[in-house]
C-alpha cells in the first residue's frame, strides 16, 4: 500500500486547504473547490500508479474544464494572472488572489511544476497536439516569458491608474480574450517548433513565479543510479526536455518537469 502515499498526500493537503479557507473565510465554496481539485489530482496520480495510460489527462480535464468553464465563463472569474494583480491591487484574498498563492507561488515548494502538468487549461488543449515530445532543439527565447509578465502587470496597474470604471467587466473580457490569444499563440508555436509544450517553455507568464518556487520542490523525480544505463530514453520523451538523471536541484531544465511520469513510464531498467 506504500505506492498510494502520494495520492493520499496530496488529497489530505488539499483537504486542509479546503477546511482551512472554509473556516477562516466562512465560505463553503472553498471547501468545495479545494476539495474537488484535491480528488481529481489524487484520482490521476492513483490512475498512474495503475498504469492507466490517460491518467493525467483525466486531471488535466476535469481541473482544466472546471477552473475554464466553470470558474472562469460562468462564475466570471479571471483566473489568469491578470486576474491575480487585480485581486492583489484591490487587497482581496480571494479567487485568483489565493489561486496563485496555492498553485503557483506556495504550492510548488510541494509538487513543483505539477501545475502545469495536471490543471492548466491552456497546456491542456496544447496536448491534443500531435508533438507530444519536441522535434527540434530548444530555442534561447525564454526571456519573452518575462515581457508577457511585465505586460500583464503594465495592463492591470493602467486600468486602477487611469480610475477605468467598471474594471471587473473588462476583467472577465480579458480573460475570455487572453485565453483565445494563449490558444492561438500556443497552437502556432507548437507546429513551428514541433513542440506541444513551446508556450509553456517560452511564452507564459506565470512561469516566472512556478520557476524559482520549483527549485526547492519536495516532490520530485530521482534516479536510481545503480540501474540506469544511460539510454537516454527519458530526456528524449521528456516534453519539458528535463535531465532526470540528475538527481541534483541544478539539473539541466530541472525547475521546468511538470510531473507527467513519462520518464518513469518508459525507463528500460525501471530506474526512476
Amino acid at each position: 500500500m506504500k505506492k498510494y502515499l502520494v495520492p493520499v498526500i496530496m488529497l489530505a493537503i488539499f483537504e486542509t486547504i479546503a477546511v482551512v479557507l472554509w473556516l477562516t473565510l466562512d465560505n463553503p465554496f472553498y471547501l468545495f473547490n479545494f476539495s474537488y481539485i484535491g480528488i481529481a489530482i489524487a484520482l490521476g496520480v492513483f490512475l498512474i500508479i495503475r498504469q492507466y495510460k490517460n491518467a493525467r489527462r483525466v486531471t488535466q480535464l476535469l481541473v482544466g474544464l472546471y477552473m475554464l468553464v466553470y470558474l472562469g465563463l460562468i462564475c466570471r472569474e479571471n483566473m489568469q494572472i491578470e486576474g491575480f494583480w487585480y485581486y492583489l491591487f484591490t487587497g482581496v484574498f480571494e479567487a485568483a488572489t489565493i489561486h496563485y498563492a496555492v498553485a503557483k507561488i506556495i504550492g510548488p515548494l510541494i509538487f513543483g511544476r505539477g501545475w502545469c502538468g495536471y490543471a492548466c487549461w491552456t497546456a491542456m488543449v496544447l496536448d491534443f497536439l500531435p508533438y507530444k515530445t519536441p522535434k527540434t532543439p530548444r530555442k534561447k527565447i525564454g526571456w519573452i516569458r518575462y515581457i508577457t509578465f511585465a505586460a500583464s502587470l503594465v495592463f492591470v496597474s493602467a486600468l486602477f491608474l487611469a480610475h477605468v470604471g467598471h474594471i471587473e467587466r473588462i476583467m472577465f473580457w480579458a480573460f475570455i480574450i487572453g485565453n483565445l490569444i494563449y490558444y492561438a499563440v500556443g497552437i502556432i508555436l507548437a507546429f513551428a517548433f514541433k513542440d506541444n509544450r513551446a508556450f509553456c517553455k517560452y511564452i507564459c507568464p506565470v512561469t516566472v513565479f512556478l520557476k524559482p518556487m520549483s527549485y526547492f520542490s519536495i516532490l520530485r523525480i530521482k534516479c536510481n543510479k545503480s540501474k540506469c544505463i544511460s539510454c537516454g530514453k527519458c530526456k528524449r520523451i521528456c516534453p519539458m526536455e528535463v535531465d532526470v538523471t540528475d538527481n541534483s536541484r541544478k539539473r539541466e531544465n530541472g525547475t521546468e518537469c511538470i510531473l507527467c511520469f513519462e520518464c518513469v513510464k518508459n525507463c528500460p531498467k525501471k530506474a526512476l
